[in-house]
């Protein structure tokens, strides 16, 4: 029996009682990672609200979006490596307690006196007062948000390279990618609620009061966090199942390693940083359809995002998920069954599948069919459907299962944090130029850009796995 057959059959042939476990444990820490994204994706729906307070530009918002991104690509490198050290449930647990106060912060904390406070020191330091208080402040306090944030999804990725075999890994990822999206759908639920008011007994929440949405959210994160504290453990040695999981790269005990070597191991492996440049692609359409979809239903789709989010948006934003759910299932099994663990075929055909569906969108828009009318409401919605499909499933298999592959059970925490940091940055890139060029055309064009710098980004990620594709054919011809 060759090895695949072999680790196939053992797979199928777990000891009683160890399947339930398992999911039990994963189960958990996929709720306390889905409950950081509500820590995140609550601050879209914020921007209409801080747009009518202060006044903030396309540019301002994508900036102070752009400026979490960089600090959350930055903290995966750093957290990443940390996590290699100290463990992977231990990095979750600081990671939400730190998102549960920041949001806090965010939400109770009077953000001008903080932005005048700021601003005069940067008229003290760099002689201007041409600093923006409020988006000194926001940006400050989502900027610390986004470094507590970046500690999760590296350590999620090491506790879980432990639990499962390479073989099972893309299916993994796909239901990485439904616990990921399980936190947006509840966020793409629960912020339309309190936007639109909440009367419950003494918790009396007016209309259009955007700060109680960095209130409600946290508190979820808290009950989160003690479940998984008391629930996951770090391998299914600590679990009562000794042995069950061999790790192809390192299957000796324990599963922390020195900073030195996670470093060294992983910087240095020949297909890490492919990864990570296709990666940064994912990340540049990913982040910016998620988070700027609300500021696209205002402008582009004439549709009241303030007060009163339109059932239309409610039904499309819980679609999007569900759309994401089966692309990243279906790209994780195929990867497992049709591929034996390898993702780069995968990852490329949807690259440029991606691709094509943006810029058909782009066609779409160009030709006057997504606007502000019930067909063109309809065709608008359904492109960041499909858009999320894509997107998403190129999300799981390359951020999650990859990762694994790569570090195994005691690095995958900085091969997780190396290739999601890229996403992050990727993502922050797109905002940057998206929010200048949707400023500088929309009022010609309307969101035609959006599509077009998104498609863009769908090419080179295809580009990217094909040339990762090309160097795992070259390291197997090497050891042929």
């Amino acid at each position: 029996m060759n090895p695949t057959a072999a680790t196939d059959a053992a797979s199928r042939h777990y000891p009683p009682g160890f399947r339930a476990r398992r999911g039990l444990n994963w189960g958990s820490l996929g709720l306390m990672y889905a409950s950081y994204y509500m820590c995140r994706y609550n601050f879209r729906f914020a921007t209409p609200g801080m747009q009518a307070e202060f006044g903030f530009s396309t540019t301002q918002i994508s900036d102070m979006l752009a400026i979490w991104s960089l600090t959350y690509g930055t903290g995966q490198l750093f957290n990443g490596l940390l996590s290699d050290r100290i463990g992977g449930k231990r990095s979750m647990q600081i990671g939400a307690l730190g998102t549960i106060g920041v949001n806090l912060l965010m939400g109770v904390v009077p953000l001008l006196a903080l932005g005048g406070a700021l601003a005069a020191a940067g008229k003290f330091v760099f002689g201007t007062d041409k600093m923006d208080p409020a988006f000194l402040a926001i940006s400050l306090v989502w900027l610390v948000n986004g470094w507590c944030q970046s500690f999760g999804a590296p350590g999620m990725v090491k506790v879980n390279a432990a639990w499962f075999r390479r073989q099972e890994r893309g299916t993994f990822a796909g239901i990485f990618g439904f616990m990921i999206q399980l936190g947006q759908v509840v966020s793409s639920k629960l912020s339309p609620l309190i936007l639109n008011g909440i009367s419950i007994g003494i918790l009396v929440i007016a209309p259009g009061q955007w700060r109680w949405l960095f209130i409600i959210p946290p508190l979820i994160t808290l009950g989160a966090l003690m479940f998984m504290s008391f629930a996951a453990k770090a391998t299914p040695d600590e679990a009562g199942f000794p042995g069950v999981i061999e790790d192809e790269l390192d299957n000796s005990a324990g599963v922390t390693v020195s900073l030195k070597e996670s470093f060294v191991t992983i910087f240095t492996h020949p297909l890490v940083w492919f990864y990570a440049a296709a990666y940064a692609c994912t990340g540049a359409v990913r982040t910016s359809s998620d988070q700027l979809a609300i500021l696209y239903f205002q402008e582009q789709l004439g549709m009241n995002m303030k007060t009163n989010i339109p059932p239309t948006v409610a039904w499309t934003l819980a679609a999007m998920p569900m759309a994401a759910v089966a692309g990243s299932l279906a790209s994780g099994w195929i990867s497992d069954k049709f591929f034996k663990g390898h993702r780069s075929p995968v990852a490329m055909t949807l690259y440029f599948f991606e691709a094509c569906v943006i810029s058909t969108a782009a066609l779409l828009i160009l030709r006057g069919l997504v606007s502000p009318t019930a067909s063109g409401i309809l065709v608008g919605c359904g492109i960041l459907i499909m858009i999320s499909l894509t997107a998403n499933s190129t999300h799981s298999i390359v951020g999650a299962a990859a990762p694994m592959d790569i570090g195994g059970k005691k690095m995958a925490g900085f091969a997780a944090g190396v290739i999601d940091s890229f996403q992050y940055c990727g993502g922050a890139i797109s905002l940057i130029v998206t929010g200048r060029v949707l400023d500088a055309t929309k009022a010609q064009h309307g969101w035609l850009f959006w599509y077009v710098i998104m498609a863009g980004f769908g090419v080179l990620g295809g580009c990217a796995m094909l040339l990762v594709m090309r160097k795992q054919k070259r390291l197997a011809q090497e050891k042929s």
